[in-house]
């Protein structure tokens, strides 16, 4: 399992925008294929930064996924909304695969 987080600069005039897109794709890359853990804005600190973290199983199945995004209606609608609005000015994707399973007390 890899997990992919991405690292968003956002206009913090525009986090409303921010904030509908993240839910657009909460609805959008589930149906597409990956584990979405979710969408997180500004809250406290850092009114520019945000980040969006998913599960997928390998980089193969993330292409596959990533080509169905491409073609999902509100994948297209989402990609045209960030592009109109201009609330992200920066986008940079991590990979991380977890290392310290198992979690908690084998008690």
């Amino acid at each position: 399992m890899l997990t992919c987080i991405i690292r968003y600069q956002i206009d913090p005039t525009k986090k409303a925008q921010f904030e509908q897109y993240a839910r657009n794709w909460g609805q959008a890359i589930p149906r597409c294929g990956a584990d979405l853990i979710g969408y997180y804005a500004p809250h406290e600190g850092s009114s520019t930064l945000a980040y969006g973290i998913y599960n997928v199983a390998s980089l193969a199945d993330y292409e596959a996924y990533r080509s169905r995004l491409a073609a999902d209606p509100l994948g297209q609608e989402n990609y045209r909304f960030a592009q109109q609005e201009k609330f992200l000015l920066r986008e940079d994707r991590t990979w991380l695969k977890q290392v310290s399973l198992p979690h908690g007390d084998p008690r």
